[in-house]
Order: structure tokens, then sequence, then C-alpha cells
């Protein structure tokens, strides 16, 4: 049976602070994109499980919400999986800057968490 979901923390490269809410079995870590002042773009990770091994199935349906309460951000992805064949997931959120247009992240949902030995 699939286990309730647990909270971690984490900052990108700014210095904002996020909160995880990750299921347990499945997450290995996010990843957060933002672009920089000279084109370029900057992956950090932001979060990572610290359970290096699935201690239990994972249920049918996958799902991360990320929030930053600095930031106005609080987003969820729900991805129906019954086959448990969702390895990663892309959501790309326009966050709003100060005195500009809003600025768009990136975050990378990267699943598939081995099982136990």
């Amino acid at each position: 049976m699939a286990r309730h979901n647990r909270d971690g923390v984490g900052a990108d490269q700014r210095g904002y602070e996020y909160v995880v809410s990750y299921q347990p079995d499945w997450l290995r870590l996010v990843k957060v994109t933002r672009s920089l002042g000279s084109g370029r773009q900057s992956t950090k990770t932001l979060f990572r499980n610290p359970a290096r091994f699935a201690e239990a199935p994972v249920g049918d349906r996958v799902r991360t919400r990320i929030q930053s309460a600095e930031q106005g951000l609080d987003v969820e992805v729900a991805v129906s999986d019954p086959g448990s064949s969702v390895k990663r997931i892309k959501v790309a959120c326009a966050v709003p800057r100060a005195g500009g247009r809003p600025e768009e992240v990136e975050f990378t949902v990267e699943g598939d968490l081995p099982p136990p030995r």
C-alpha cells in the first residue's frame, strides 16, 4: 500500500525557499531551472529524497506539490500512472517579478526510486 506524502525543503539559485510534498517511494529528486541575466540557464537540485530505496509499492497516482511563499507559488502535479511508467515530469511556471513581467521557472520532478534490495 502506498504511503502518505512527506515534506522536504530546499532553496533555489536565488535563495528562494521551497517546500516539496512528495511520495516517499517514488520521488528521487526535484530540480529547478531559471534563466540568468546573460541569457543562459542555471539548473540546481532543489530537493533530494533522503531515502535511497522504496519501502512500499507506489500507488496508481504520481503526485508532487511545490510551494514557495516568498514567490506566491503553489503548484501540485498529479498524474494517473497505474502501470508505474512515469519517470520524469517537467512543469514550467510563471513567477511574478518585482516591477517586471513574470519569470519562467521550470521544475523537473524525477521519480523511479529503486526497490529495496
